[in-house]
């Protein structure tokens, strides 16, 4: 299963107006943003994860609940957490 997760913006990569870095539960990897991108996403933004696309912009609180929801999965967030630090998008 795949899950929206949400990570927020550390910083946009020079070489592409397309990616941006983003930190999701410690572990950071690159992002297409291009879905958000004309939206004003800012560095420090929190956006909503799937399949290495930002979905939606969301708040700091929508993050946490968003979060605290998916721990309640237990394995299946351990999964997505896991999926995550193993992706690549160059």
């Amino acid at each position: 299963m795949c899950l929206g997760i949400p990570g927020q913006v550390v910083e946009f990569l020079a070489e592409s107006d397309q990616l941006a870095r983003v930190e999701v539960t410690g572990v950071r990897r690159n992002i297409n943003i291009g879905l958000v991108s004309d939206e004003g996403l800012e560095v420090g933004d929190w956006v909503l994860i799937h399949v290495g696309f930002a979905m939606s912009i969301i708040d700091e609180e929508e993050a946490a609940s968003v979060m605290d929801g998916l721990k309640l999965l237990g394995e299946q967030f351990d999964t997505e957490v896991a999926d995550i630090a193993s992706s690549r998008i160059e």
